[in-house]
């Protein structure tokens, strides 16, 4: 038998849509709301509210990873209304950051003229800068004070370690093995799978499992199957992992255009919360209450292999989610 529990981070990255704010303009925060958090459809919502619920129902505990940034447009209510009902609710509210906002700030942009698509496209005093105004803005809507981050488009670097260190945040969760040509530029290789002191903080890897052709796939609701999922969650157990870390996203069961709810992957998210609250020596987690363990070595725990019937089975889902609903 495991020798402990292994710890699951449901986080969800919870955020307005900077997209659709430069798009339709930054008159429209009431839309936003109903696209991005609220995910309000003709047949129901399947926004944050939704998945709280689904958690509340399986006893799970959800991480809510909730970007404060468009405050500098729309003032601290905006983020209020969001914080409030997870706090409420008893899940967890961490740091999420995306800098595009700065370029919709206008004249109240922290850093005068700069902008930048992630964060690590700026400076390490332009990083502190950045989170100090998000960290205290996060707490300023009602969030307790956060110990976690993670980085719009996973876009953090080393420096952006070295910020959250000065700020007071002690971990992070960008680095992705599963997406080989994403943003990241941490300095970790996909053989860092498990937590570990990186920089003087701990670093969170996003989950993965062995995919076709000898690469890894992360661990995200849009990207794996429940089969999957749970798949990996037994195998992670069976080698004694200490946590594994999943992503999902506040709009993320909704169709592309984030006008219709997307039955696959919403079924998706409901199988997998009921199959995780099922299983034997697993356990949900939050960063407030059960914070992930640096290992004092990386772990020699291998990714669940591949099987080509799930993972065919879940190519094959994605492509029917894909011809109905523009993502999957």
């Amino acid at each position: 038998m495991p020798a402990r529990m292994t710890a699951v981070y449901i986080t969800i990255d919870t955020e307005y849509s900077a997209g659709f704010a430069k798009a339709e303009g930054t008159g429209l925060r009431a839309e936003n709301f109903a696209r991005s958090i609220a995910c309000e459809t003709p047949d129901g919502n399947v926004g944050v509210e939704y998945q709280m619920d689904v958690f509340d129902r399986h006893s799970l505990k959800g991480v809510f990873f909730v970007d404060p940034m468009p405050a500098l447009v729309w003032g601290v209510e905006a983020i209020a209304d969001i914080v409030e009902p997870i706090v409420t609710r008893g899940h967890d509210v961490q740091l999420h950051v995306h800098t595009e906002w700065l370029e919709l700030a206008g004249s109240k942009n922290l850093l005068g003229s700069k902008t930048g698509t992630n964060i690590k496209d700026f400076t390490l005093e332009e990083q502190v800068q950045i989170l100090d105004y998000a960290k205290s803005t996060l707490m300023d809507a009602g969030a307790p004070e956060p110990v976690a981050f993670r980085s719009g488009n996973y876009g953090s670097n080393d420096d952006t370690l070295r910020a959250l260190k000065q700020v007071g945040i002690g971990y992070e969760t960008s680095h992705c093995p599963g997406i080989a040509d994403g943003y990241c530029e941490i300095s970790l290789t996909t053989e860092d799978r498990h937590p570990l002191v990186h920089e003087g903080i701990v670093q969170v890897p996003v989950g993965c499992i062995d995919s076709f052709g000898g690469t890894l796939r992360h661990a995200q609701i849009t990207a794996l199957s429940a089969w999957e999922m749970l798949a990996a969650l037994r195998h992670a157990r069976s080698q004694d992992v200490p946590s594994f870390t999943i992503v999902s996203h506040s709009f993320e069961l909704l169709s592309r255009d984030r006008s219709t709810i997307n039955r696959i992957v919403k079924n998706r998210f409901d199988r997998f919360c009921e199959g995780l609250a099922k299983m034997v020596g697993v356990t949900s987690a939050s960063y407030a209450d059960n914070p992930p363990v640096p290992l004092d070595g990386n772990l020699a725990a291998k990714p669940l292999p591949l099987s080509e019937v799930r993972s065919g089975l879940r190519m094959a889902e994605q492509a029917l989610s894909n011809t109905l609903y523009g993502n999957g």
